[in-house]
């Protein structure tokens, strides 16, 4: 069972990409879209966007710096480990899970870590890849989308944003326990 949703899960992420390509750009012909112009109109008002959300990000960024320098990762990480065992989650990718709503470079510096230190194809390693691509860098996006707008209030965005982040990190905890069996 665990090699047919392999094979068809391989088979879906080859063809994604081209297909999802083609059909924005058959619908924009179909449309009479004019693409090229469109996409660099969009590109030119991403440009614009990148600047003003600069303070944003490099206040975000320096709070996630002082987070780990202060060692509370480590802390936090030491508190919780119980409740990882109890999931199935090894404590190692803790830290993983943490830094992935706060920051997409924090935790691909994490995983990378694991990676260098149990390897890419130890059950960590996989562990840590899944986490990375089934959750959302919440905090970052926020500070993005609504920094872009100057929304000061972003009501239920961080709650169903966390509340995702963990979903997707029990679901990858789950799914890499069913292929990978360890």
């Amino acid at each position: 069972m665990a090699d047919f949703f392999r094979a068809l899960i391989n088979a879906i992420s080859i063809l994604a990409i081209p297909l999802l390509l083609f059909v924005f750009l058959g619908w924009g012909i179909v449309k009479k879209v004019k693409v090229y112009s469109v996409f660099v109109e969009g590109a030119k008002e991403g440009f614009d966007t990148a600047v003003r959300i600069i303070p944003y990000l490099v206040a975000m960024l320096c709070a996630i710096g002082i987070f780990r320098a202060s060692g509370a990762m480590e802390l936090l990480t030491t508190v919780l480990a119980p409740v990882t065992n109890l999931i199935g989650m090894p404590p190692e990718t803790l830290p993983m899970a943490l830094m992935r709503p706060l920051s997409g470079s924090g935790s691909l510096g994490i995983m990378t870590e694991l990676m260098k230190v149990h390897g890419p194809d130890s059950f960590i390693g996989i562990l840590a890849s899944t986490m990375y691509g089934s959750s959302e860098t919440t905090f970052y996006v926020l500070a993005v989308y609504f920094g872009s707008v100057q929304v000061k209030n972003t009501r239920h965005a961080v709650p169903a944003g966390l509340i995702a982040d963990l979903f997707g990190m029990l679901g990858a905890v789950f799914i890499c326990r069913i292929f990978f069996g360890i």
